[in-house]
């Protein structure tokens, strides 16, 4: 099973003959390995990898990272995937081209937030008339219940916060490898804003 921490850049075209393939660039890796986990001792396991730097790390992270020597590296991002007999071990590095081209993989990301917003951006509500008496409710949500019950339904679409959700997008395409840049070019668009995180998972 292959897996890597990465970052969005951007996104981009590259030809292929005379069609044009819609990529994201993405920075995927170098990671370490930074904690292995065990069933005998976690009852689960998962490999834990450690992805960018960052200037300051509390007391508990360095002593966490010390054993892998990620102390001052790969200290940004930890997250783990959960794999079975890996023969992985601690201070291991993993880069992009443990993938090929033509890899399917899944990715998952943190969308974009998009703040609070009313039931027709949030929700894709009609409105109502603007016409014959309806004053100022074009982008009202309408009504919310009725008076049997006297409260409303749980699970309601109403207005509220839009965006900043886990997302997860399956059997994307891996069209190219630059392992000079660690650069991923994946076919199509990828969850979350540039620069953010994204985790990235070959799908069998």
């Amino acid at each position: 099973m292959k897996f890597i921490l990465g970052r969005k850049i951007e996104m981009s075209q590259i030809f292929k003959g005379d069609k044009v393939i819609p990529v994201t660039k993405v920075q995927a890796g170098p990671c370490l390995v930074t904690q292995i986990k065990t069933l005998e001792k976690d009852n689960y396991e998962a490999v834990q990898l450690g992805f960018a730097k960052k200037r300051r790390n509390t007391k508990p992270l360095i002593g966490h990272l010390k054993k892998a020597s990620a102390d001052k590296e790969y200290n940004r991002y930890l997250r783990e995937f959960k794999i079975e007999k890996s023969d992985l071990k601690v201070g291991d590095k993993i880069k992009v081209d443990i993938f090929q081209p033509g890899d399917k993989i899944k990715v998952i990301g943190i969308s974009k937030g998009k703040g609070f917003q009313g039931v027709v951006r949030r929700h894709g509500f009609h409105g109502a008339s603007a016409t014959h008496g309806t004053k100022d409710q074009e982008r009202m949500p309408g009504s919310i219940g009725a008076t049997g019950p006297e409260r409303v339904f749980k699970g309601k679409k109403m207005p509220g916060r839009m965006g900043g959700k886990q997302i997860t997008v399956k059997i994307l395409e891996v069209i190219e490898i630059i392992p000079e840049e660690n650069l991923l070019l994946v076919k199509g668009a990828v969850p979350g804003a540039r620069n953010s995180l994204l985790e990235i998972t070959q799908v069998k």
